[in-house]
């Protein structure tokens, strides 16, 4: 039976008794398990910067069978720490793109919101969000944000090189009024702050003029932003990517809303909406919009060039993902029309 969300899981019954192993000893045992090492001191030196915990979850797709910690013969070190690398590089690309887009929504929403409603400090006001405690709980968090960078705030002396963001400006040079206009205080927001304060607008339009910004209507601007959050945070506390499941995943927009790729290839296999494949497409449908010249498709299409023999089908990629006229105009292969 599924557990409420209100009641916290309990805790496993079993006590830890694994001892503390060296990496020599790690190594030991990746062998026994049937990892070829070509090169012990190179592998060695890769679990002592990497460390074992870290690379285990990428032998998984090299086990002989489930449930065993026997590997395929011919499987190598090199093998599992190149699909480590692989993620690595992942992981840097679609934080890329996250932060892109994080950045734009700030400016769309704050650009947006001031400019219709004639003012820098429209956040303060509780007419514009549905949730008048979630509106609170945010203007609560602008204030101790303020505050502690206040506290913080070093003392500026001659010679001193300082350099001080935004908000820090404005706290030292005005004293009225308390709170810093709207384009100051998005600078200090988390993406997971962004989304929740886009989640709590009242108005639909208001949601639907900031997510035009963008090239996405109003639901879509918002399921969107819930699943970079959580892709965003996996990258940003260096977790694996890689065939990972994520719990929150992008809307499938209607056909012709947005740029996509073809509608038969989530029709014809609905799993693959929950995997990573449709987050890295909404990356691209949104960057095609706001950095329409950006190479972020092309340099997608490098890595998993640069390495063949990565599984990618977990991730959702068809086979032939790169033939899609979406990936061919990302890429420059050509505009589709043909």
């Amino acid at each position: 039976m599924a557990i409420p969300p209100d009641r916290p899981r309990q805790r496993g019954a079993a006590r830890y008794a694994k001892p503390a192993l060296t990496d020599e000893q790690l190594l030991a045992r990746l062998v026994r398990r049937g990892v070829g090492v070509p090169d012990e001191g190179s592998a060695l030196r890769s679990l002592r910067h990497i460390g074992y915990y870290r690379l285990s979850p990428y032998l998984i797709p090299f086990r002989a069978a489930p449930l065993t910690d026997a590997v395929r013969p011919g499987t190598t070190f090199d093998d599992v720490l190149d699909l480590y690398e692989f993620d690595r590089t992942l992981r840097l690309l679609v934080m890329d793109a996250v932060e892109r887009i994080e950045v734009a929504v700030r400016a769309a929403l704050t650009d947006h919101m001031a400019t219709t409603y004639q003012d820098p400090f429209w956040y303060l006001d509780g007419r514009h969000f549905s949730d008048p405690a979630v509106h609170a709980r945010f203007v609560a968090m602008v204030r101790r944000t303020a505050t502690d960078r206040l506290e913080r705030s070093a003392e500026e002396s001659d010679g001193d090189l300082v350099h001080r963001s935004a908000l820090e400006h404005f706290l030292l040079t005005y004293g009225e009024p308390e709170l810093p206009p709207s384009w100051v205080v998005v600078e200090t927001l988390t993406i997971g702050q962004v989304e929740r304060l886009v989640a709590n607008l009242a108005r639909t339009s208001d949601t639907r003029r900031v997510g035009a910004q963008l090239g996405l209507p109003a639901p879509l601007l918002r399921s969107w932003l819930r699943s970079y959050v959580r892709v965003r945070n996996v990258c940003a506390h260096h977790g694996r990517l890689w065939n990972l499941g994520l719990g929150v995943y992008p809307a499938l927009p209607r056909r012709g809303a947005v740029p996509w790729v073809r509608p038969e290839v989530f029709s014809t296999v609905p799993d693959r909406a929950r995997r990573l494949y449709p987050v890295l497409v909404s990356l691209q449908s949104v960057l095609s919009t706001i950095a329409p010249s950006s190479t972020w498709a092309a340099r997608l299409d490098t890595t998993l060039r640069t390495h063949p023999t990565v599984p990618i089908r977990g991730m959702g990629f068809p086979t032939d993902w790169q033939d899609d006229p979406f990936w061919l105009r990302a890429t420059g292969g050509t505009d589709g029309t043909g």
